[in-house]
Parts: C-alpha cells; structure tokens; sequence
C-alpha cells in the first residue's frame, strides 16, 4: 500500500510545488506582494478550508495509529484524480518555465523525495509545503539577486555607449502601459524607435530589454518602469539613463507594498529625480499629487492632458506632448495619432455574440483605471435601430495590494457602479460589501459558469459587457 499511496502523493504533490512556484513568480518573487495575497479571500481559503483542516487533523492522529493511512489513500487517490482532471481541461496553474523556476522545482522535488518514508512523513510535507517551497525560494533570492545584479551592471555598460539615444522614462501608477504604447506608435512615423515590451518594466526586464534588443540604429528608447517600493524608480533611471520623465498619475495603488501613499509618491518622483539637468519632466495636470509635483519641481517641465474630454485621454495628450519636445511636427503628430486604432487607452472594444460590445479591460486593474473605465462605459448610449438603451454590465474581482485605502477605495467605486451600471458581477469576496453598498444590482458570483449564465440571461442586443482586471478567460471566450 505505501507504494501506491507514494504514487498518489507525488501526483498531489507536484500540483501544489508548480502551485507555490507559480505564485512567487507572479508577485515577482516580492516578499511583501506574497504575503498580501493571504490577506485576500483567495489567500485565506487557501488554508481555512475543510481539506487542509482535516489533513490538520490527519497529521495528528497518524502518530498514534497507521489505521488512518488508509484515510490518506483515499484522499490522495481524490486529489489525484482532481489534477488529472485539471491537467486534461489545461487548468493546472504552473509558472512560467525560466531557468530560475526550473532550477528551483528541481531543487523542490529533491527535497520532497526526502519525506517519501511513512504516511505521517507524507502528509508532513503536503502540510507544510507551501513553506517549504518559500524557504527554499528565499534561500536562493541572495544568489538571484547576484544574477540580477550582473545583468544591471552589463545593461549599464551597454548603455553607456548608446550616446545619442533619447530615452523616455514613464512610470505611475497608472497610465504607464498606455502612453508608451502611443508615444512608441506616434514616434515611429519618425524616429526608429525601442520600447519596453509587456511586463517588462522592472531592472530585469529593462536590462533584458537593453542587452537582447537595443540595437545601433534606434534614435529613442521608451521605457516603462514600474516599482514596488522606496528606491525602485531611481534604480531604473540608472539602468536605462532617461532624459525625459513622464509622470502618468499616482493612486493608491500597491500602497500594500510601498506602506504609505508618501511612499508612493516619493517612488515616482524618483524619475524626475534623477533626470539630467537639461531633461524635461512632464505631468499629468489631471492628477493632483502630479499637479502638486509639477509645482515643486524646479527643471524645465510640461503640464499635459488639459483638453482631455474623458478620463484617461490625457494618456494619449501626454504621448503627443512628448512628441512634439522631440520635434515632431503638428501635422506628423495628427497623422500618426489618426492610426491608433483603440481610441480609449486600456480597453480593446470588440464585437460580441448577439450584438453585444465587450470592453476588455483584463491587463491589471487600478482604482483610477476602474473609474475611468467606468466613465467609459456610461457613454455608450444603446442599439440605434432599436431605440433601447444599452445595458451596462461590469465584470471585475476586488482590487488587491491597496493597504489601508482599500476600504475607502471599493466604497468610491461602489459608488459609481452604483450609479453607471445595471448589473455588477464582483468575483472575489474581499471587499464586496463595500463595493455593494446595499445596491442589488451588485452580485457576488466566483464561478465562472454561473458568471457565464448570469451574463446570458440579463444581456440582449446592444447590451456593453465590461470585464476588468483579471477574470476568467472563459468568460470572454464565450462573450466573443
């Protein structure tokens, strides 16, 4: 029996270190962004649930008598058949295979191999593999930190004899992706142009991006940054050497990490910071913490976004201002602008089933991105032949890593939901009370096929679909 209940575990196992790996890779392998996924209701069911409990309470009563090992076949057969089932459907949730994670699932299961003994050494690891895994993790963070520190210094070099370039730092804390997208877009009509690509925005990703794709023949380098604490942004600047900042817009975003909205603030000024003396520093005039910034700087700076007519326009103003510093004329920067196609930045609008409009919003998700978005939808007036009004729909889960301003947050969003839209689908738990703020309109629904249904029963033809931040991809792929 010990062979096979092995067997069973090994299956169980190698689901939940691909699981633990998983998530390191997705908070970046930040102790901080970790440790606040706990704080969310997905975090905490991850051991206040019924099956950890009893595995708990099995852990126990395996020291006083191996009759119970029968329990734990049974339960490791379940769970096995559980992870054949995901792995067929494709849902099992695993990392990104790098060298890094590889090295370290290797080091994991050599690790696990050690417990393959008795029941209760089984069951020991199940317990307590998730610190385990993040022991191991930390224990090689000093020697992956030398790794990243090689590639800093290399990016560094290469960059120094890149003279000429032009480079346009952009960090906030939202915003960021949008405007390099267009500047990027609007300065290659002239300009032979580098930009940082998706999720690429950290010392890693920059240096990558300087050592693999910087090339001699590029005039001007866009380069997104983005941080998780005090020191981040400055770190950045002195990888990739920007002469012109763009400060898109501050938030209350990541406050779980950075501690404080001062903290937040001083990281992205960081930029403006460590600009040269002849830079130039530009702001989103429709921030007040950039207002308040651009008043205090003393360097040559540029206010942007006043004509925006909706909230996030100002993305595409600031690209165009940033532009024209580079000598673009009116006529290049109008011609180049007329060729973006999505006219609201962070939303892909796209044809539905039955005359339904989706609004993708599924990259990440902000306090002001979700408002904006908001404002967004309200605008869509219904189905002209029919006269009916549209009908507006929000998909999105509970925004995380927002600290002590959470509540307040989802109680100014529920607001506006609130006011803009008929039905809001809210999939995680956390802060739904405050998002709901009594309204029946506002659901809390997690399973992505009563979402799917519950869709399909409210929505008709020229009904608006908005799906913000990260929810189950099925749901679009049915909608579409």
């Amino acid at each position: 029996m010990m062979t096979f209940l092995t067997i069973l575990w090994a299956v169980r196992t190698a689901k939940a270190l691909l699981f633990w790996l998983y998530l390191w890779q997705l908070k970046e392998y930040h102790i901080g962004r970790f440790i606040d996924h706990f704080r969310t209701a997905k975090g905490k069911q991850i051991f206040l649930n019924p099956l950890f409990i009893g595995k708990v309470a099995l852990f126990g009563a395996l020291f006083f008598s191996t009759d119970f090992a029968f329990l734990l076949l049974i339960l490791y057969a379940l769970e096995a058949l559980q992870v054949a089932k995901q792995a067929y459907a494709r849902k099992l949730l695993k990392p990104v295979f790098t060298k890094k994670t590889l090295f370290l699932l290797l080091v994991s299961i050599v690790f696990a191999t050690g417990f393959a003994q008795d029941p209760p050494s089984l069951l020991l690891f199940d317990v307590f593999t998730p610190v385990i895994v993040s022991i191991i993790v930390l224990l090689f963070q000093p020697f992956a930190a030398l790794g990243r520190q090689r590639i800093i210094v290399q990016a560094r070099a290469k960059r120094d004899r890149f003279k000429n370039l032009i480079v346009v730092g952009i960090t906030g804390s939202y915003g960021k992706t949008s405007t390099k997208e267009f500047l990027a877009q609007i300065l290659s009509k002239k300009f032979k142009v580098l930009k940082t690509k998706e999720h690429q925005n950290s010392e890693v990703g920059i240096s990558n991006c300087i050592l693999r794709e910087l090339k001699p023949e590029h005039e001007v380098f866009v380069c997104e940054m983005g941080a998780y604490g005090r020191g981040g942004i400055k770190l950045l600047a002195s990888i990739a050497k920007p002469t012109i900042g763009v400060l898109t817009g501050i938030n209350e975003q990541h406050m779980a990490t950075f501690g404080s909205q001062e903290n937040i603030i001083k990281t992205k000024y960081e930029l403006i910071e460590s600009l040269p003396a002849n830079g130039v520093a530009f702001f989103n005039v429709k921030n007040n913490y950039c207002l308040e910034l651009y008043n205090k700087t003393a360097m040559r700076k540029v206010l942007y976004g006043q004509d925006a007519k909706f909230s996030g326009e100002e993305n595409i103003l600031g690209a165009m201002a940033v532009a024209k510093e580079l000598g673009m004329s009116e006529a290049e920067i109008a011609s180049a602008v007329s060729g973006i196609g999505n006219a609201f930045p962070g939303v892909q609008m796209k044809k539905g089933k039955d005359g339904i409009t989706i609004l993708e919003a599924m990259y990440s998700a902000n306090p002001t991105g979700v408002l904006a978005n908001l404002e967004y939808l309200k605008t869509f007036p219904g189905n002209p032949s029919t006269g009916l009004r549209a009908r507006k729909i929000l998909v999105m889960p509970c925004l995380i890593e927002l600290g002590s301003a959470a509540k307040v947050v989802h109680q100014r969003i529920g607001k506006r939901i609130a006011e803009i839209c008929d039905l809001a689908i809210i999939t995680t738990r956390e802060y739904f009370e405050d998002l709901k703020q009594g309204s029946e309109k506002v659901v809390f629904l997690e399973n992505p096929q009563e979402i799917i249904e519950r869709i399909k029963n409210t929505t008709k033809s020229g009904d608006v679909v908005l799906l913000e931040g990260r929810v189950p991809s099925s749901i679009l792929t049915f909608l579409q």
